[in-house]
């Protein structure tokens, strides 16, 4: 069968077994491997169900594997075609809704000669047979191990129960405004902050074009929430910015922002969003590794480059992704650039270390490691946390998975803070 006599539906199909290759095989985010593999797409709806495809299909891997190979007469390599091709079927008959007839035609032209006959009849049993998908679904083993480890197992389950819901939507207001919360809904839970439900369209909401507030998960808000308002003349450098969201928190509050990122494709979004809200920072494209100012700031942020594993609930890819020698090498480079931070701070000022990472080796273990001469540890204090975080003995702040868990969850995150006393 060529293309051109595929089923309808069936390049949707093709795309979305290029986005879970381009994520499995070749290590991208799922995001960054949309363009390449949705570009025979017209429609924006078949992008959209490309994308869902393969979102579902990371969410449920493990899950999906353990049926596929229990009905094979031994596991196929993680590579393979016909792997890919019943993970794409499977997850559309068995999670999305799509009826077993459709997901199998629209798959098979993916896979040619013995294996479209393999993929046709794995299929058949596991829908014969009646089987289900775990709901919530299984993490991948060694992320359930190590999180298990770190942070207990009853957050290695409350992680299973993350992954399987949508997360809603965060918004962080640009000044405290009572009318605007009643008029947007949702729920409060900190100062400047509405929580909407998963889905909601953010672009038609009320405040959107006049810049009254932008996306943030919760958990990215508090970093910038534990640096406060500025005093006058108060200077403070974010480095790693982009998305930006930190940089609006700090520029809304008062602070003489100057904002560092390596990429000026990202550094140009966030002058967009900038303008949007109304909100000015100096914008600096330069590695943060060797970047120096001219003069010393009262407030350094670091939101340092990470695994991002504290994102799985909106982006299961990154489960797959971060490996355990990936997690180390960003580790080492986290140590690097606190370090270099650290020479921008002025004497009394504050340096704070923030990663949206599940691993202790990119949060704990760097912070404790971090032994610049005229530093001392400045404890986050449960007062200046919203309801339903704190402070661990050590005085820094760990989001565990569940937090939050009845109000929708929140991104895992890790934040460290120090005063420069000399």
């Amino acid at each position: 069968m060529t293309k051109q006599d595929d089923p309808p539906g069936t390049p949707a199909r093709r795309a979305a077994m290029r986005l879970l290759d381009a994520v499995l095989r070749k290590g991208l985010p799922l995001e960054a491997a949309m363009a390449s593999a949705t570009a025979e797409l017209d429609r924006a709806d078949d992008r959209g169900f490309a994308h869902a495809i393969a979102a579902e299909a990371l969410r449920r891997l493990p899950d999906l594997d353990a049926l596929i190979d229990s009905a094979t007469p031994k596991p196929m390599p993680d590579d393979a075609k016909p792997r890919f091709a019943l993970r794409i079927a499977l997850v559309q008959a068995l999670a999305l809704n799509t009826p077993a007839h459709a997901a199998i035609a629209t798959v098979l032209p993916l896979v040619d000669g013995g294996p479209r006959r393999l993929v046709h009849g794995v299929f058949g049993t596991l829908i014969r047979r009646g089987d289900r998908l775990p709901d919530p679904p299984h993490l991948p083993v060694a992320v359930g191990i190590r999180w298990a480890r770190a942070w207990g197992d009853a957050a290695a389950e409350a992680a299973r129960y993350g992954i399987a819901q949508p997360a809603p939507i965060d918004l962080t207001l640009k000044v405290d405004d009572a009318a605007l919360v009643a008029e947007l809904g949702g729920v409060t839970l900190a100062p400047r902050h509405v929580r909407l439900p998963a889905g909601t369209a953010v672009e038609e909401l009320p405040g959107y074009g006049e810049g009254r507030w932008w996306v943030q998960d919760i958990a990215a808000s508090l970093p910038a929430r534990l640096i406060g308002a500025a005093p006058a003349g108060g200077t403070a450098i974010d480095l790693c910015a982009a998305p930006g969201g930190k940089t609006m928190q700090l520029a809304t509050a008062g602070w003489d922002t100057t904002a560092i990122d390596l990429s000026r494709t990202r550094l140009g979004r966030l002058m967009e969003n900038m303008d949007r809200v109304g909100a000015k920072a100096r914008m600096i494209v330069a590695n943060a590794a060797v970047w120096s100012p001219d003069a010393a700031a009262d407030v350094v942020l670091l939101d340092a480059p990470c695994s991002a594993t504290g994102i799985f609930r909106r982006h299961p890819e990154v489960l797959h992704r971060a490996r355990p020698r990936v997690i180390k090498e960003l580790a080492e480079q986290q140590a690097q650039l606190l370090a270099h931070a650290a020479t921008m701070v002025r004497p009394g000022g504050r340096l704070v270390y923030a990663t949206c990472s599940l691993e202790r080796s990119e949060g704990e273990e760097v912070a404790d490691a971090f032994a610049v001469p005229g530093y001392a540890i400045d404890p986050v204090r449960v007062d200046e946390l919203p309801h339903g975080f704190a402070p661990d003995a050590a005085g820094y702040l760990r989001v565990p998975p569940g937090t939050l868990a009845e109000a929708g969850g929140a991104d895992g995150f890790f934040v460290a803070r120090w005063r420069r006393e000399a």
